[in-house]
């Protein structure tokens, strides 16, 4: 014999973790759906008391990385073999993947962003610039909609890591 006393509350207590679980899918495929560079391996610690790295020392400092950078090979070459850029945004340490997702997104292309400005970088060849100390988002008016792949950056002490 069923308890109908009993089936109100076990639905109740389903759409209690149903509910989360859905908005958790929903963001993360949110998240993925702006995230157009395909994921690649990245993990490599900076010392920034190393002279090649100085300029990550001052307030908006910023360094390219490749996998030529200390040896440190795949781990830090991004997509593509295009590298990476870190930048200091005042105390706060920001890496992005070089490459322009707007070019790989509509063109299929691999093109690298350059530094300008401090804190932007722009694309050579679509002309979208982007504000790295806002996680790389475009800049109004400019042709691009996709941010800059970030990466993950944490400090201890003098030694910035960066990985996904």
């Amino acid at each position: 014999m069923v308890n109908r006393y009993l089936m109100p509350i076990e639905s109740k207590i389903r759409h209690f973790f149903i509910l989360p679980v859905l908005v958790f899918i929903l963001i993360a495929c949110t998240r993925k759906e702006n995230d157009v560079i395909p994921d690649t391996t990245v993990n490599f610690t900076i010392d920034l008391n190393d002279p090649e790295f100085v300029a990550l020392t001052t307030l908006f400092g910023s360094v390219y990385i490749s996998s030529a950078t200390n040896n440190w090979g795949i781990g830090a070459a991004g997509y593509d073999n295009n590298g990476i850029i870190v930048i200091n945004g005042d105390g706060e340490f920001y890496a992005f993947d070089r490459t322009c997702p707007y070019d790989y997104a509509v063109n299929n292309q691999s093109v690298k962003v350059n530094i300008v400005d401090v804190i932007y970088a722009e694309c050579p060849e679509c002309k979208t610039k982007y504000a790295l100390t806002s996680f790389g988002t475009p800049v109004p008016g400019s042709t691009g909609r996709y941010p800059l792949k970030n990466y993950k950056t944490t400090v201890n002490g003098n030694y910035v890591t960066v990985w996904n």
